[in-house]
């Protein structure tokens, strides 16, 4: 049986409380960026852009057996490994489950305090695009 939503999201703070610094997280999310699955070149397009983000980061949803599959893709290195952990959290599950998800994970593992103002800000706008994607897709199931 697939994960729920919540129990991916106490496997990514469990596995940031191993590192004791954040040099060790940033070197962690670095990885989860590089493992990244690259989103098709095709979808890295204007539309697919994160508004708000300082460095450029493409999403795209597909809707494949009522769940939401997301690819993405950052020309900065340590936002996609933030997309990457976005995206491990959210990818695979129903629309209705995106939409109803918190995100207290992202404050649990100290993600939001150690990025710069900007940095913080793109990650807010990545989670609202994905929680956006979700309700479009959500429609089109009702």
């Amino acid at each position: 049986m697939s994960k729920t939503i919540q129990e991916i999201q106490e496997e990514i703070v469990d596995e940031f409380a191993m590192f004791e610094d954040w040099m060790q997280r940033y070197e962690y999310m670095i990885e989860l960026g590089k493992a990244l699955p690259l989103i098709d070149e095709q979808y890295k397009i204007e539309e697919n852009l994160i508004k708000g983000c300082q460095s450029r980061v493409w999403v795209h949803a597909e809707l494949e057996d009522e769940k939401l599959v997301f690819t993405a893709d950052s020309d900065a290195i340590i936002t996609k490994g933030i997309v990457a952990i976005l995206i491990r959290a959210f990818s695979n599950h129903h629309p209705s489950e995106i939409i109803e998800a918190d995100t207290k994970f992202i404050d649990e593992i100290g993600l939001k305090e150690h990025l710069s103002p900007t940095r913080a800000n793109g990650l807010v706008s990545m989670i609202k695009q994905l929680k956006m994607y979700a309700v479009a897709y959500q429609t089109q199931l009702d």
